[in-house]
């Protein structure tokens, strides 16, 4: 029998079931192809949809590359020069003149604990925004109030609760912030409650020094035993200044505790803008005037204080106890009155109550009673004899306009002239001068 002839292209189909396989296994290809397309369409769909209505959280987070517009000769110098003169028009703002204000101050820092501060609408959470910028809060408040003092309290489950004690020394206070297992918020704030145990722990305090109440706060309610208003009364009577930042809304008990007290109220909006309201709040505040008999223009009574300059002991001396927590320590200060050992300074002394200060920090307090003067903004150079070099750093100043950003508060030159001794200083050496030694090198003022 011949062989039958076979097509190599051809295959020998011995049953229908075969067919019927390949037709399944055709079929089934087609309609994956089909799927996946529409599966494309929809994704497609959904990339159109989420980027007509994007996500709530995505407008907290700002792009930072988008608000720094380089010049024409790609320069970043006119973004930085717009930064710095926000910070010169908010001293331009800022009182010139001498205010009397207090120098020892006792602030009481009131933290909202509850649950209302794990909501997302700050990132990472208003817990976590409100403890990153608490600790920022107590590095900078100590540096410009050297003689002051900060005790936190929290309010959670209905109660108020003492992290904190009163301390001068800002790595104690740093320290009961840092541990953020036993600041879990939980429950319902409790203003009343926390007011009062604020207000209970500056009861003793001289009337010299000024009282102060800062609270944080998240919530929305508040978990009060009794009548609120008879806690905002005593604080009136005992001179307690109340500053209240809100991160959700204003509540009319938070405006009233501020405005009966004297003190500011905010309302943050986001993140950048509850760092600048809280951060307000780090120099002292200006004491309302309380006029005497001589009339109604005539100067406030002022109050004398003691003070005393302790005696600083080299690491090499030999162990003794100290008399605020009994310990056998080499370095310390000696009470210039009792001769008790004291571990910091400033304090007061715990054997005959002497407030115990270093003259530095002294210095460093009056720069709030005397400001220095802001510097004029230099426009106009032309048949002037003046100097070519910053009278600080003596960089020589550029002949050439950088930016004609005059009205704001810019010099083209970056030259900025002292009122007073008429010398000439560029733009980096204002604002070292006013923001960080406080004292103009030309005159000393």
């Amino acid at each position: 029998m011949a062989p039958r002839n076979r097509d190599d292209s051809f295959m020998d189909v011995d049953s229908d079931s075969d067919i019927s396989l390949l037709g399944d296994v055709e079929h089934r290809g087609k309609g994956k192809g089909k799927g996946k397309a529409a599966d494309k369409r929809k994704k497609d769909k959904g990339k159109a949809k989420a980027k007509e209505q994007a996500y709530t959280w995505e407008a907290s987070y700002t792009r930072s590359w988008d608000t720094v517009q380089e010049d024409e000769a790609g320069s970043l110098q006119g973004a930085v020069e717009d930064l710095m003169a926000r910070g010169r028009r908010r001293r331009l703002l800022a009182p010139a003149a001498a205010i009397r204000r207090a120098i020892i101050r006792h602030l009481v820092l009131l933290l909202d604990l509850s649950a209302a501060m794990m909501d997302r609408d700050m990132r990472p959470t208003r817990f976590d925004l409100m403890l990153q910028y608490a600790r920022e809060f107590v590095v900078e408040w100590f540096d410009q109030n050297p003689l002051g003092q900060i005790g936190v309290v929290g309010m959670r489950a209905g109660i108020g609760e003492r992290i904190g004690e009163m301390s001068g020394n800002p790595q104690d206070v740093l320290k009961c912030l840092s541990d953020r297992t036993r600041l879990e918020p939980t429950g319902e704030p409790s203003l009343q409650n926390a007011i009062e145990m604020a207000r209970s722990s500056m009861s003793h305090l001289p009337t010299h020094s000024s009282r102060e109440i800062l609270i944080i706060f998240g919530s929305l309610t508040t978990c009060d035993p009794g009548n609120i208003h008879d806690t905002l009364d005593a604080c009136v009577k005992n001179k307690i200044r109340i500053s209240v930042v809100a991160l959700a809304a204003e509540m009319k008990i938070s405006r009233d505790l501020c405005d009966k007290t004297g003190g500011q109220f905010g309302v943050a909006m986001n993140e950048g803008h509850f760092k600048d309201i809280l951060f307000e709040l780090v120099p002292p505040p200006a004491q309302r005037a309380v006029a005497r008999a001589g009339g109604p223009g005539a100067n406030p009574a002022a109050d004398l204080m003691m003070m005393g300059f302790p005696t600083r002991l080299p690491d090499s001396s030999p162990p003794s106890l100290c008399a605020c927590h009994s310990d056998m320590k080499n370095e310390g200060f000696l009470c210039p009155r009792c001769m008790a050992k004291v571990c910091d300074v400033p304090t007061d002394c715990d054997i005959c109550g002497l407030m115990i200060v270093s003259s530095p920090h002294l210095a460093r307090s009056y720069h709030h009673l005397f400001p220095v003067k802001p510097y004029e903004a230099v426009t106009f150079i032309e048949g002037e004899s003046g100097t070519a070099a910053c009278h600080a750093c003596a960089r020589i100043f550029s002949t050439s306009s950088s930016t004609g950003a005059t009205s704001e508060g810019i010099s083209p030159w970056g030259r900025y002239r002292c009122p007073d001794c008429h010398n000439d200083f560029c733009t980096e050496c204002d604002v070292f001068v006013h923001d960080v030694i406080h004292c103009c090198p030309g005159c000393g003022k």
